[in-house]
Parts: C-alpha cells; sequence; structure tokens
C-alpha cells in the first residue's frame, strides 16, 4: 500500500492513516445516530475537528445525545446552522430543496479550508450505499471523502458498541432505526431497513450529502460563496458548552 490509501479497511487503520495524511485538514461530520463513529474518532484523532450540521429540526433527543458524548468522550466539536433566513416551511413542499438548504449547504461550509471529509457512511445502510469505499474523491467537493466504518454491517456496530459500552441514542428503543430530522423521520417495524424511516412514503432515500450530484452541491456552493455568512451564534463551538 501507499500513503495514497490506507493499509486496511480496519477503522482505526483508516482513520490512523488519515491524520497522518491530512492532519487539521480534515474534518469528521457525525449525525449522531450512534456513538460509533464519534468514539473511533475520538480513540484515534481526539484532537479532531467533528461538526454537527443541525438543520434546525433535529429531534431534542439528538442534541442532548451529542452533548453527552461531546462531554464523555472530549470531542472537538462544532455545530453549523442553517444560513439566516433560510425557509422554515419548505419541508412541507420541497424536501429535497430543504435538504439542500438544511444539509448540503452547511456541510459544504464545513469543507471550507479542509482537504479530507470523514463520514459514518455504511454499505449496510442501503441500497443506495452498497457500493461505498472506504476512500473516494469527491470531485464535486473537491475532498477526500474517507468512509472508516464502510464495511462494518449492524452486527458489527452492535458488537464495537457492546465491546465499548457506548450509549445509544435515546430513541433508539422507540423503533427508530434512522435517526435524521423529526418532520421526515418515523420509527420502523423489527427487521424493515432501517432508512425506511425516512422519508416515509416517498422515492426519496438520501438527503444528498453522499449522492453525487454536482448540480445540487454547486448550487449549494453558490448560496455559500453569495456573501451571507454566519454570525458568532450559529456557529457554536460544543466545547465550551451552550
Amino acid at each position: 500500500m501507499t500513503s495514497h490509501s490506507p493499509p486496511s479497511e480496519d477503522p482505526i487503520e483508516v482513520l490512523r492513516w488519515a491524520n497522518g495524511r491530512f492532519g487539521d485538514r480534515l474534518v469528521v461530520t457525525a449525525s449522531f445516530g450512534d456513538a460509533t463513529l464519534v468514539h473511533l474518532v475520538a480513540s484515534t484523532i481526539p484532537e479532531a475537528d467533528v461538526v454537527l450540521l443541525d438543520t434546525g429540526y433535529l429531534f431534542a433527543e439528538t442534541d442532548w445525545y451529542a452533548d453527552d458524548l461531546r462531554r464523555r468522550y472530549g470531542l472537538n466539536l462544532r455545530t453549523i446552522h442553517p444560513l439566516p433566513g433560510t425557509d422554515r416551511d419548505v419541508w412541507r413542499s420541497d424536501t429535497n430543496a430543504c435538504c439542500a438548504a438544511r444539509k448540503v449547504e452547511p456541510l459544504n461550509r464545513a469543507l471550507l479550508g479542509k482537504s479530507a471529509w470523514v463520514t459514518g457512511l455504511r454499505r449496510s445502510d442501503g441500497p443506495s450505499r452498497a457500493g461505498a469505499p472506504v476512500v473516494a474523491s469527491d470531485a464535486a467537493r473537491n475532498v477526500t471523502k474517507i468512509n472508516p466504518i464502510a464495511a462494518w454491517t449492524d452486527d458489527d456496530v452492535a458488537a464495537y458498541g457492546a465491546a465499548n459500552d457506548l450509549p445509544a441514542h435515546p430513541l433508539a428503543d422507540r423503533g427508530y432505526a434512522s435517526i435524521g430530522c423529526w418532520p421526515c423521520t418515523v420509527p420502523v417495524a423489527e427487521g424493515d431497513d432501517a432508512r425506511a424511516g425516512r422519508w416515509a412514503g416517498d422515492v426519496k432515500t438520501e438527503c444528498g450529502l453522499h449522492l453525487a450530484q454536482p448540480a445540487l452541491v454547486g448550487a449549494a456552493v453558490t448560496l455559500t460563496g453569495s456573501g451571507i455568512t454566519p454570525n458568532d451564534a450559529e456557529l457554536t463551538n460544543r466545547r465550551s458548552g451552550r
């Protein structure tokens, strides 16, 4: 193996490689649906820049959980919010536009000045993610995308959680197998696809963060560079508390 690829698909090895190659040019995004990725990061790259994309529609339980994990693991966690003036009700009529403004555009801001992006994407999440590589180039955003747990199954995640006594998301025992924004997330029946509860009843299965959609990303990039910038209250460093 060369320095351009990790020595194996083991998440710890992948994260060590990523840190050695990119250092402070690396950013981690976490949805805080569970503690797996942030625990791996805290154990391997404790100084890593970890970002929560707060859409304004996260469950209160997700906020509490993220803050608990920040405290437990000493995460260098910051929160990025949608730009001021973002339409609060667009999700009712156009979920794609909502995700573009509340997820994709904030992600683009999180990636400014960065060369690598670490995510919790897994192949077992669903058909749209089945081919997810451990390392790939995100040409639309001009970063190297790193998915250290891409090869992990649900059983792998459960085993890691049990071995490390990881706390579960407060909604996990209420049927929420995949947790996103409250208007677009419902519980699923046992045995159903985890992401069946996201945009239930719609053909939509992805918010756009992990899709190669240059037009969507480009529109969000244009918005990011429009001169509208977040103020100090909208970029919150959770390490100092709220």
